[in-house]
């Protein structure tokens, strides 16, 4: 299988997108496009999220698209049903592994402490989301994990914003970073499309 980090082709932001409706959906992923990336994730917290997902991949069809906030097996089912090209999930267990194992797309499975890292990594998973990044100890417990877990590296979301994004991008272990401070509900509802495109522009570099 692809792992997580190749599907990015050296992007090292996961930009996360949270729509309320397919249109905004695709108006975020353009602007998302626009500053240059590749590839997005669309968190499935609302109604529309799925439908999202699928118009996203009909309307800005050079982005890879992704489902965040897998948690079971009907979520992850209707994810794949909708077109998802990877999956991200929020926390793991043993279940939900063997599940993920068998989707067939490439897998970001969520930890936040060691013993759940050693259980994805018993389960086949070298790549990992830290979530909530901030509050499970941050760069610094990422950097104290490079010596235990030498071959896992992470991509932490929550609480990453452009003003710390450096301390985690600069450690060995971090492939990427992800988060929303990119597109903020705000600027969503504005639809402020253009500071969407600046602030990816800005995260990129």
């Amino acid at each position: 299988m692809t792992h997580f980090s190749e599907l990015m082709s050296g992007q090292t932001l996961l930009p996360i997108i949270q729509a309320n409706s397919p249109q905004q959906g695709v108006q975020i992923a353009q602007a998302m496009a626009n500053a240059g990336l590749t590839l997005v994730e669309v968190v499935l917290r609302t109604d529309a999220s799925l439908a999202a997902l699928t118009a996203i991949k009909r309307e800005v069809p050079q982005l890879k698209v992704g489902a965040g906030t897998v948690i079971d097996a009907r979520i992850l089912n209707q994810a794949i049903e909708a077109g998802a090209d990877f999956i991200v999930t929020p926390a793991v267990s043993e279940k939900l592994l063997g599940e993920l194992l068998s989707c067939g797309v490439p897998v970001l499975p969520g930890v936040s402490n060691t013993g759940e890292i050693l259980m994805a990594y018993e389960h086949g998973f070298g790549e990992l989301k830290l979530f909530p990044a901030s509050l499970s100890g941050g760069a610094a417990f990422l950097s104290a994990l490079s010596s235990v877990f030498q071959s896992i590296r992470f991509c932490p979301t929550g609480g990453v914003n452009q003003q710390n994004k450096r301390d985690y991008l600069s450690l060995s272990n971090v492939f990427a970073v992800g988060g929303t401070w990119i597109a903020p509900a705000q600027w969503v509802e504005q639809g402020n499309w253009q500071a969407i495109t600046t602030a990816c522009r800005q995260a990129l570099n």
